[in-house]
């Protein structure tokens, strides 16, 4: 995962002189130069590298290009004065912000476990969630994403499962009284991530449900799911009441529709007759490098955004 939040923290250092410059800069703020997109798509840090290396600059583009919303998986880890860089940035273009990830996983050491015996381990991830509602509240972000944490190997599932409902409940308490909302994402083990306790949005809805609170929802990654489950518009139906944030990506390759198999003009379709007004993360890269891969990637979401 080239673009992957492990690995998108490019333009780090870049952010601030930029932000600083443009600071300075006292004029009106350009509008955009195209109409606004019908979905909250949302680009990232890298989904217009040709057009500066900072995400300020970035921003700007994606603005111009008719994009309304911005998603930032690496957010919390930047410096703060990054942090209010982007922030300005997007209230400046009136942009939402999307999902940021509120507790990192260990991958190379497949932790936490989150439904193991190791209490210490539930603890650590309930202090991850607490350091992140001001990070939240910074860039006015609603939805933080977070993992579930590995398979224990030694426990049964349902064990696991009632611990990991219990500790998100925790977290829920934590969250819920600030207007924020935690999204759990099931990973495929397939492609990416082998080891992951929670694998679908259909183990997210039953943790969502038995979490019961306004501050646990889950994260509907579609790469993911096309994955691991396929079917994917009868599954956003029956789980319809427990998402909180979806994400695209397409099937092989995880990058821009039309790349792949999946038919997203048709979830498009059925998010517009849900009335759903939320965030979209564009959690994939381009399939072409450059600047004509650019060009591709917001014809393919041109192509797919139900304007009628």
């Amino acid at each position: 995962m080239s673009w992957s939040r492990r690995t998108v923290m490019g333009g780090l250092a870049a952010a601030i002189p930029a932000a600083a410059a443009l600071a300075g800069q006292r004029r009106a703020v350009p509008s955009s130069n195209a109409a606004r997109f019908t979905l909250g798509f949302a680009p990232h840090l890298g989904s217009f590298a040709s057009r500066g290396d900072s995400s300020v600059e970035q921003i700007a583009y994606a603005a111009d290009q008719g994009f309304w919303a911005w998603e930032d998986n690496e957010y919390a880890l930047r410096p703060v004065p990054e942090q209010e860089a982007i922030a300005k940035a997007l209230r400046d273009r009136k942009m939402t912000m999307g999902v940021f990830v509120a507790s990192m996983p260990k991958w190379s050491e497949s932790r936490p476990l989150l439904g193991g015996e190791d209490d210490a381990e539930r603890q650590g991830f309930l202090a991850d969630i607490r350091s992140a509602v001001d990070v939240a509240k910074r860039v006015g972000a609603r939805h933080m994403t977070v993992v579930t944490g590995f398979m224990d190997k030694k426990l049964h599932p349902a064990i696991q499962q009632g611990r990991i409902i219990d500790v998100m409940r925790r977290a829920g308490d934590i969250v819920a009284p600030h207007g924020l909302v935690l999204v759990m994402e099931p990973l495929n083990t397939r492609t990416n991530h082998p080891g992951v306790f929670m694998q679908s949005i259909a183990e997210g809805y039953a943790v969502a449900r038995g979490a019961n609170s306004p501050g646990v929802r889950v994260l509907a990654d579609l790469y993911h799911e096309q994955i691991q489950s396929g079917n994917l518009i009868p599954t956003l139906k029956l789980c319809w009441d427990e998402i909180g944030y979806i994400q695209f990506g397409d099937n092989p390759g995880r990058n821009e529709p039309g790349s792949g198999e999946i038919n997203y003009a048709n979830v498009c379709r059925f998010l517009k007759e849900r009335g759903y007004r939320g965030v979209i993360g564009m959690e994939h890269g381009n399939s072409i490098k450059g600047r004509a891969g650019e060009e591709k990637l917001i014809a393919a979401y041109r192509a797919i955004d139900p304007t009628a």
